[in-house]
């Protein structure tokens, strides 16, 4: 099966530099999700631990936990990373975001 996000380069480095740092444990991984409900509700990212409900895919070497339950909702999102001059961090888009 084809991943069902994509990691930006920009983005699977500062995640494997904040795990890192931070001596996150192997155990820890980027979860990906939503918070609220399926139409109002925001995405979510994090580093956390598997879950019982959770898939897990290896994508571009970064641990990827995403919930059965959110995965229709995830499908082809996009994680970068930006630096700009508001400051620098994880941003998230859809493949409509970019058309």
């Amino acid at each position: 099966m084809e991943d069902p996000i994509t990691i930006t380069e920009a983005a699977r480095e500062e995640i494997i530099s904040t795990l890192q740092a931070n001596k996150i444990p192997d155990s820890y991984g980027l979860r990906v999700g939503l918070k609220g409900g399926a139409c109002s509700g925001t995405f979510l990212l994090g580093f956390d631990t598997q879950s019982e409900f959770d898939q897990l895919y290896l994508i571009d070497g970064i641990r990827v936990y995403i919930d059965r339950r959110h995965l229709m909702y995830v499908v082809g999102l996009s994680v970068d990373y930006e630096e700009g001059m508001n400051g620098s961090g994880y941003t998230v888009s859809t493949l409509s975001d970019k058309q």
